[in-house]
């Protein structure tokens, strides 16, 4: 996913000569695993001459808003506070800086919402 969210779109040879070369590995599992990525619906894929073409369904983003929700739901039984409470710790591990975009990111929001 990460390759392809990088260059927007490739053919499963492509991604294998970009990371499974030189990680070892084969075409085969490659092609296995953007197909799969595929049905998942993560990848669309398009017919181009004799291969096809992945590319992303979702943003990063997207994916990790995804991620982060099943990990509320599965892990923690859809209780947000440990999650928010470790978010904020982490970013002010980051910097004050960081904090300071948080809050406006989450004042922005809020207005958002309220003119609903």
């Amino acid at each position: 996913m990460m390759h392809l969210w990088d260059e927007g779109r490739a053919d499963a040879k492509a991604v294998f000569a970009a990371i499974g070369k030189p990680r070892r590995i084969t075409l085969n599992t490659v092609q296995s695993t953007v197909e799969r990525l595929h049905r998942k619906g993560l990848l669309t894929r398009e017919k181009v001459s004799h291969a096809y073409v992945y590319a992303p369904r979702v943003s990063r983003e997207e994916y990790g808003a995804e991620v982060m929700h099943g990990v509320v739901r599965d892990l923690l039984g859809g209780k947000l506070e440990p999650v928010l409470a470790a978010f904020v710790d982490l970013t002010a591990r980051v910097g004050h800086g960081e904090l300071t975009r948080l809050e406006r990111l989450v004042s922005e929001r809020k207005e958002r919402e309220a003119k609903k």
